[in-house]
């Protein structure tokens, strides 16, 4: 008959963790957890009261809503030259969308330009307006009205 074998049993742990250890560090993790309203700050988990079987659908549902609104608004948007024509000048450099064909880096330095222009020819104009005596002699003024004198 064969000996019977006398084998050892093996209770070396698994993890070179010890239990007490894993329990510890399992404990410690779940005390420094955040609560439920930072996560819901974080939009980790849905600020919802609908059960949870339908809270993809509502998160869908309200997507689907916002998407709507924007597609709803970017249909009534004007457009470029609408707003070129129709805005009411907010200063003396133009509309509230320029019509510039330039770079953006430039349409500053443009206005400037076109304002100094409008400067220019304003004063072009008033130089070469007629006298008043010029215009008593042509008959648009009569002789008592001066125009510079009030």
């Amino acid at each position: 008959m064969a000996e019977p074998t006398s084998s050892s049993v093996d209770t070396t742990p698994i993890s070179p963790i010890s239990p007490i250890e894993r329990r510890n560090s399992l404990e410690k993790h779940l005390q420094t957890r955040p609560d439920p309203k930072d996560l819901k700050d974080r939009h980790i988990l849905l600020d919802t009261n609908a059960a949870p079987a339908l809270q993809s659908a509502a998160q869908e549902l309200e997507r689907q809503r916002a998407t709507d609104s924007l597609k709803k608004g970017l249909e009534k948007r004007p457009d470029r030259e609408e707003l070129i024509e129709r805005m009411p000048r907010l200063d003396m450099a133009g509309n509230i969308l320029p019509d510039s064909n330039a770079a953006p880096a430039i349409q500053g330095q443009q206005r400037e330009l076109q304002k100094h222009m409008r400067a220019d020819s304003l004063e072009q104009k008033l130089q070469s307006r007629p006298k008043p005596d010029e215009l008593v002699g042509k008959g648009i003024l009569e002789a008592n009205e001066n125009p510079l004198k009030e």
